[in-house]
């Protein structure tokens, strides 16, 4: 491309270019790029020209050739597919009219920040540093899968949506980064795709708003982060989905809104996570915390949805400390009775020392099983938890052994059985002869030698009937408490 053929404003980057100068086209610090299809020729350069620059542009010696351009209208495709570019780009504030197309091409440094574009094409794209697309604002799919880039991501504030939901609004599955994603505050309308891809850095979404209702809005699936995860006041309406993601550090999403009411809210099934920070937050629709492993779980009882999936969760830690009442609701709402997770919440209070919470939840834990048993099953479980509370509440058999005790002695005190021999008979005592009828295995010589006769003889039935079932219930709970421990 000869210069002759450049407009006034295309001489302008094509002599900075060479020496990397900055050209600035900008005329006022606060103009709307999205009114950039109105700016004039004296503003306007092709992208044929920009292509020329990034793939063949000229060069002085001892200076560094880069391409600075701001505030500039790009007309026509800047299609520089599998081309290679050793020099800097930074095209900001610029508005594009049509999609650039940077598939497979390599760079050494790419900046679009502030500006506008129609989508951008770059999968498999090739960065020795960062890509910055702070600030920009995106009407179309941006396909960055399986880009490689060594250097940051930065999103931050960019606005990302498009008119066609047959694909996602952002691309980065199985894409490569070799520092950190920045994207706080980022907005997308639209699915986020981050499928199988590996950041060896942090990943901060703070303050990001997803917008994809009914669908889902957030796609990580086996997403692996080196660092931590911050999604601190993040915003969604869609699903949520992390499944089998790796997070050594910190995976953050206190004061969250999420909201996918048909659906599964928030899903991290499968995933491996250093800490869990579930707090301060709402969420409507279902938790699906299935197959994860966590070594310390931040979660606030008030953040815990209506519906639950809890099935082999495993964690280390459960913080902060609440009281067994607080946390066992969040058990009851799992969709189907998990003993593993009853048994994994005793753990958490065991390890503290909380024995008493730890009894709690082994009882409940028993309600819960009850209730899927037939009928003959849960009566026999109704007795139990009546009488010893499941043997862990064992002060209940005292009191209602104390109970009977006390009836029986009145009664029979009131009202002595007759003797069977009247001269081989001891001395007739209300209190052991009640003893006698109550205890199945002890024996003070009173049952054998005294007789009651009417209701009185109904009363000793009862009372050792219902002194064998305590004895079965004491044994049965004191077994199952002891073969836990």
């Amino acid at each position: 491309m000869e210069i002759n053929d450049l407009t006034p404003a295309e001489q302008r980057v094509w002599r900075a270019f060479a020496t990397g100068t900055a050209v600035d086209f900008q005329e006022e610090a606060d103009e709307d790029t999205a009114e950039g299809a109105h700016w004039g020729p004296e503003r306007t350069v092709r992208a044929a020209v920009l292509r020329a620059l990034l793939l063949n542009g000229p060069q002085e010696v001892g200076e560094i050739a880069a391409l600075k351009l701001n505030g500039a209208r790009i007309t026509g495709v800047l299609d520089v597919r599998y081309g290679t570019c050793e020099h800097a780009v930074r095209l900001s504030h610029c508005h594009f009219d049509e999609v650039p197309m940077l598939y497979g091409a390599r760079f050494r440094q790419l900046n679009l920040s502030n500006s506008v574009l129609p989508g951008l094409t770059a999968a498999t794209v090739r960065l020795e540093g960062v890509l910055r697309l702070t600030d920009c604002r995106i009407t179309g799919p941006v396909r960055l899968g399986g880009a490689q880039i060594s250097g940051a991501l930065f999103m931050e504030r960019a606005q990302f949506s498009t008119e066609d939901d047959a694909e996602p609004v952002l691309q980065l599955n199985h894409a490569e980064i070799g520092d950190d994603l920045w994207a706080p505050e980022m907005r997308a309308h639209g699915q986020v795709r981050l499928d199988g891809a590996a950041v060896t850095g942090a990943v901060n979404l703070e303050g990001a708003e997803f917008h994809s209702p009914g669908d889902t809005a957030v796609s990580a699936l086996t997403f692996d982060t080196g660092s931590d995860l911050r999604m601190r006041f993040v915003r969604a309406r869609g699903r949520v989905d992390f499944r089998g993601s790796r997070v050594p550090g910190r995976f953050d999403l206190t004061r969250v809104q999420l909201s996918n009411p048909d659906g599964t809210a928030l899903r991290v099934s499968s995933c491996t996570i250093g800490e869990l920070w579930l707090l301060k937050g709402g969420m409507e629709g279902i938790l699906n915390l299935r197959r994860a492993h966590i070594e310390v779980l931040y979660l606030d009882p008030e953040m815990v949805p209506a519906k639950v999936l809890l099935s082999d969760l495993t964690y280390t830690t459960l913080t902060p400390h609440e009281p067994a009442e607080r946390r066992l609701p969040m058990l009851e709402r799992d969709l189907a009775y998990e003993p593993h997770a009853y048994e994994q919440l005793t753990a958490a209070y065991r390890r503290i020392g909380d024995d008493y919470a730890a009894r709690m939840v082994q009882l409940a834990k028993q309600r819960r099983l009850r209730s899927t048993r037939a009928w003959y099953g849960r009566l026999w479980g109704y007795v139990q938890d009546a009488t010893v509370g499941y043997g862990f509440r064992p002060l209940r058999a005292a009191v209602w052994l104390l109970s009977l005790l006390v009836i029986g002695s009145v009664a029979y005190g009131l009202h002595h059985p007759r003797p069977l021999k009247a001269s081989e008979a001891p001395h007739f005592d209300p209190v052991f002869f009640t003893l006698d009828l109550l205890l199945p295995v002890i024996s003070f010589g009173q049952e054998g030698a005294f007789s009651p006769d009417g209701w009185y003889q109904y009363l000793s039935y009862a009372l050792i009937i219902t002194g064998w079932i305590l004895a079965s219930t004491v044994v049965t709970g004191v077994t199952r408490t002891v073969s836990r421990q």
